[in-house]
């Protein structure tokens, strides 16, 4: 049940990345969650998600636009590596409050509230209208490129900040997926050279299968996403998605998972 729950939720994430707000890691980190914890789901979406960006690089990297890619993406990786930084930080807090709950132990942590607070957030800029429609003049592409990896490189949140400041810059809709493709890979292979030293740690303490079955299913989802490449964006989908993670969100919050 635990394979085919997130081999699911994979295939849906990464087609609808093509042509709806939530990306892949968005939809995959609270699934990951239910079975690591929070940090360590960080790390494995991350992994999943460099993974299906490459192979979506070569379905559509062509199409992308180099000079927005070294504006955007240079500002990015550094803002990463630091974002990356503060979640190894974070992680090693002690909890902020200890509660039983149907006989169960459960704690409110600082990692778990910053997460919860960044998934409410970047999960309602696709449910309110004029956060979806947010954008940012063209001259600010460096400040968003720092936004959108710092947010990345916490928690894996950068879709949404990267479509705020990559909308004006005139690109095509190829060039536009293309190029936030390539610098979504540069913020994952930045937060992922410093998330690797605790995954080393777990060794064989990590699911691999899960791991493998959700990155096959990604890749497949990708496929199938550029077919339908011009169908426009699902509302109900996003209405419903937003909702449940809102939900996942609060629960985390709170210290219930």
């Amino acid at each position: 049940m635990d394979f085919i729950l997130v081999g699911i939720v994979a295939l849906l994430g990464s087609g609808l990345t093509f042509f709806s707000g939530f990306g892949l890691g968005t939809l995959l980190l609270p699934v990951f969650a239910l079975f690591f914890p929070i940090d360590i789901a960080i790390a494995l979406t991350a992994i999943v998600h460099l993974l299906n960006n490459l192979f979506k690089l070569t379905l559509v990297g062509k199409k992308a636009d180099i000079q927005t890619i070294i504006r955007f993406g240079l500002p990015a990786i550094l803002f990463a590596f630091l974002g990356a930084y503060t979640l190894t930080k974070l992680t090693y807090l002690e909890p902020v409050y200890t509660y039983s709950l149907f006989n169960e132990m459960h704690e409110i942590t600082i990692i778990k509230i910053c997460i919860s607070v960044l998934l409410i957030f970047f999960s309602l800029f696709d449910l309110i209208p004029k956060l979806k429609r947010l954008e940012f003049d063209i001259k600010y592409l460096p400040l968003g490129g720092a936004l959108s990896g710092f947010f990345g490189g916490l928690s894996g949140h950068q879709g949404a900040l990267r479509t705020a400041f990559l909308i004006r810059a005139k690109l095509s809709k190829e060039a536009f997926i293309a190029t936030g493709v390539f610098i979504a890979c540069f913020i994952d292979v930045s937060r992922l050279a410093v998330y690797a030293k605790d995954l080393f740690l777990l060794g064989d303490k990590l699911n691999y299968p899960m791991l493998i079955t959700a990155t096959l299913m990604a890749f497949i989802g990708a496929y199938l996403g550029n077919k339908f490449l011009k169908k426009v964006t699902i509302h109900t989908i996003q209405l419903v998605v937003g909702i449940l993670l809102i939900i996942f969100a609060i629960l985390l919050g709170i210290g219930v998972l």
